[in-house]
């Protein structure tokens, strides 16, 4: 079975269906998609905030991202759970969406460098020279605006 195949079966599943032909389904699950971007985006951009040193400057990195770690984690559920059904809805307008690919490719580089290293960096040394610091929240800071803006790019591509 293809790639496209598979994106075509995706898109008439029972979910894809009902969210193609509903008026209101696909705009309420998109709002709480960008809900959850906007969680996403705030406890993503107050930990590298941090790191850059333009805010919470009194406050310890690791302390900051252990505050901002259980919205990061509801947001990315939320984003999970209803960017899922979004492309169920439109699977293979999406296959063909360079954008598309573009998003899952950074969503999955920004996962693994925010769980795999910066995160795993701060809670191992509370305290970074600033170029390291400066250079992980930079890494990240690029990979998240790729996937949001990849993101946007879908609807216009």
């Amino acid at each position: 079975m293809s790639l496209y195949e598979i994106f075509d079966w995706l898109e008439l599943t029972a979910v894809g269906a009902a969210i193609r032909v509903s008026a209101w389904l696909f705009p309420a699950i998109e709002a709480v998609h960008l809900l959850g971007l906007a969680t996403l985006g705030g406890s993503i951009l107050v930990v590298d905030l941090r790191l850059l040193g333009f805010s919470l400057k009194g406050e310890p990195a690791s302390y900051v991202l252990e505050q901002a770690g259980p919205w990061l984690a509801g947001a990315i559920a939320v984003m999970f759970a209803t960017g899922i059904p979004l492309l169920l809805s439109e699977a293979v307008k999406c296959y063909f969406r360079p954008a598309f690919w573009v998003k899952m490719g950074a969503l999955a580089l920004a996962l693994l460098f925010t769980f795999g290293v910066r995160n795993r960096v701060l809670r191992a040394r509370p305290s970074l020279p600033p170029w390291q610091s400066k250079g992980i929240a930079a890494c990240s800071l690029l990979l998240w605006l790729t996937v949001a803006a990849a993101g946007r790019w879908i609807g216009f591509s």
